[in-house]
């Protein structure tokens, strides 16, 4: 069984698309436990074409010269992911029409192609909503990682299959003993200019946040979730300007790794991550986890997995009291329990669904 996973990779420089490479091969190896996965992303290659932009898709749709189609009918499934979030047309509609072109392609391949667990949507223009319900359309199997997304699939014309959750619980827990009290994520895409909140904003929060913490006696370590490389938006440098700002003289984690950064989460205290995967891999090893959410992928997530401990930086008026209060009521680790219970039985929607498709 040869299965290939579409934007995910389990060698990204951001851990978060790590475990959505891992999570979605251990999702697929539930069903198919001897199953060879490859991966496919920006930069990779299919046939003899490196995956770009969507002109050289479109005119190796119209004319094929790299064998794209040929490549793709050597795999039994295809299981796209979307980077988790990448399903609509916030992020631009290059991205948006190069993603959706890829599923044309596996089409033309008569493939099965299956919509892994992620958010699906907003879609905020025309052209953005069309290149969604076809992609849809041509879906063997379409499930969404929480209901917003199932309900923005159903206006498009396409209810989902399933509606599961991320694919990071389907992860194993690591077993160690806890050696961290409060873990500080810092967010190298939030730190710089950006559209997503007001970077002078996010600092000074992020800043309190850690002041506070050591005012009450906590020891904080810092932690890096996109690892250095050349993108722009990688965590290392935001978070050495933000130890040499605030004076932090303890412990900053860069992990080498997915296992590594799993086992750290799972032998701390407490999360505070601006980054999703940050908090997700927390919760899904058992840790408490406040995320600081700056789009619309966090909330009806953590919702669905009944996880109320998350302060949105676009609408709380000042997010480092709230991150504070959360703190200072304290969040049981039963409670995290609870959420990897019910999103085991989320999983296993998705498991189910894969089962009869095969």
């Amino acid at each position: 069984m040869r299965v290939l996973v579409l934007w995910a990779d389990d060698e990204s420089a951001n851990l978060g698309v790590r475990a959505l490479g891992a999570g979605t091969s251990a999702l697929v190896r539930r069903v198919w436990p001897d199953a060879e996965i490859s991966f496919l992303s920006f930069g990779s290659r299919a046939g003899t074409m490196r995956i770009g932009g969507p002109r050289p898709l479109i005119e190796e749709l119209v004319r094929p010269s790299h064998g794209v189609v040929e490549w793709l009918r050597t795999f039994d499934l295809v299981v796209d992911l979307r980077a988790g979030d990448s399903f609509t047309d916030i992020y631009g509609l290059r991205r948006h029409t190069t993603m959706s072109l890829v599923a044309e392609a596996v089409h033309r391949a008569r493939r099965p192609y299956v919509l892994a667990p992620q958010t699906i949507g907003p879609f905020e223009t025309r052209r953005g909503r069309m290149l969604a319900r076809r992609t849809l359309a041509i879906a063997a199997m379409a499930m969404a990682r929480d209901s917003a997304s199932a309900s923005a699939a159903a206006g498009l014309g396409r209810p989902v299959d399933v509606r599961s959750t991320d694919v990071v619980f389907a992860l194993g827990q690591p077993q160690t003993e806890t050696v961290r009290d409060v873990v500080l994520n810092i967010s190298g895409l939030l730190w710089q200019p950006g559209p997503h909140v007001d970077s002078q904003h996010y600092r000074s929060v992020v800043q309190d946040v850690y002041e506070e913490m050591r005012k009450g006696g906590r020891k904080v370590t810092l932690l890096a979730h996109v690892v250095d490389s050349p993108v722009a938006d990688n965590d290392v440098p935001a978070i050495k300007e933000f130890a040499e700002v605030v004076g932090h003289d303890g412990e900053t984690v860069i992990p080498s790794s997915l296992d590594e950064v799993r086992e750290l989460l799972a032998g701390s205290q407490l999360v505070i991550g601006s980054r999703m995967h940050a908090c997700l891999n927390a919760l899904s090893v058992g840790t408490p986890a406040i995320p600081l959410a700056y789009s619309r992928k966090f909330a009806p997530l953590l919702a669905d997995l009944g996880w109320g401990h998350s302060v949105d930086l676009r609408s709380e008026p000042r997010p480092q009291d709230r991150v504070v209060a959360i703190v200072e009521a304290g969040i049981a680790r039963s409670e995290a329990a609870g959420v990897r219970r019910r999103a085991e039985g989320l999983i296993e929607s998705a498991i189910t669904a894969l089962r009869h498709l095969s």
